[in-house]
């Protein structure tokens, strides 16, 4: 192979890896925003469990109920309270 072909093929490459890094990084992004979301959200249910505790008031601590604070923020912790409340 001639010089010429080597550097065409090196720049090839790193054009793909680019492309290649653009593509994969900003689903990461997202899945790993959401996760802390989610870990955030479980923080949130265990603060209003301690505080819920004088009153006898528990909201399940599981994937679902995080992830649902995870992607709602304070709106999913009030819908959780709400939906408690009504449950009994």
């Amino acid at each position: 192979m001639s010089m010429d072909t080597n550097i065409i093929t090196y720049l090839a490459c790193i054009c793909f890896l680019f492309l290649f890094g653009r593509i994969f990084i900003i689903p990461l992004k997202k899945i790993l925003k959401l996760v802390l979301n989610s870990i955030l959200g479980g923080i949130v249910i265990y603060a209003i469990n301690l505080i819920g505790a004088t009153f006898q008031f528990h909201i399940g601590l599981n994937f679902f109920t995080s992830i649902l604070i995870g992607l709602l923020g304070l709106p999913g912790a009030v819908c959780l309270i709400v939906v408690k409340l009504l449950i009994g």
